[in-house]
């Protein structure tokens, strides 16, 4: 298995804590470091050959593309973001699932351009570090605004 249906699978046993909402073709779900405030994942609900956008069928992949939208825009709402930044990767695990940053000026210090660039100018070690994870009460209030906002969008 990999790490997002594995992932999928403890919200299905309800023992994910980072779960917000099931949407028609994914699962919105709070990242578990939050250096970047806000930074949520959708993860698509199928595992299997579908590696890549062009892989689903043209109105799953504008169904898929609608909710990753409206989950960001809920994000940017919440999070109060100045930019959004997505990825869908998938050399780590081959599973479709967007990455959704909120951003603000000045989130990744004078690392990059100047203290301008991808997430990924900022430092790994610094970005995943344990201090960055939300407790459980901050982790709830999280979920609940966010929660809140996607509601107003659906």
């Amino acid at each position: 298995m990999c790490l997002i249906c594995d992932r999928i699978d403890m919200i299905n046993n309800g023992e994910n804590p980072y779960f917000v909402k099931e949407l028609e073709t994914g699962y919105v779900v709070i990242g578990d470091n939050q250096h970047f405030y806000g930074y949520t994942l959708f993860l698509y609900k199928q595992h299997g050959k579908m590696t890549e956008l062009f892989h689903l069928d043209l109105k799953e992949r504008a169904k898929f593309l609608e909710e990753m939208t409206i989950v960001a825009e809920a994000v940017s709402r919440t999070f109060g973001a100045e930019k959004i930044n997505y990825e869908l990767l998938g050399m780590g695990d081959a599973h479709l699932h967007w990455h959704i940053f909120p951003r603000i000026n000045g989130d990744i210090e004078n690392y990059g351009n100047n203290g301008r660039g991808p997430v990924w100018w900022y430092p790994m070690e610094k970005m995943y570090s344990d201090d960055n994870r939300p407790n459980k009460k901050q982790l709830a209030n999280m979920k609940q605004k966010l929660l809140d906002e996607l509601e107003k969008l659906l």
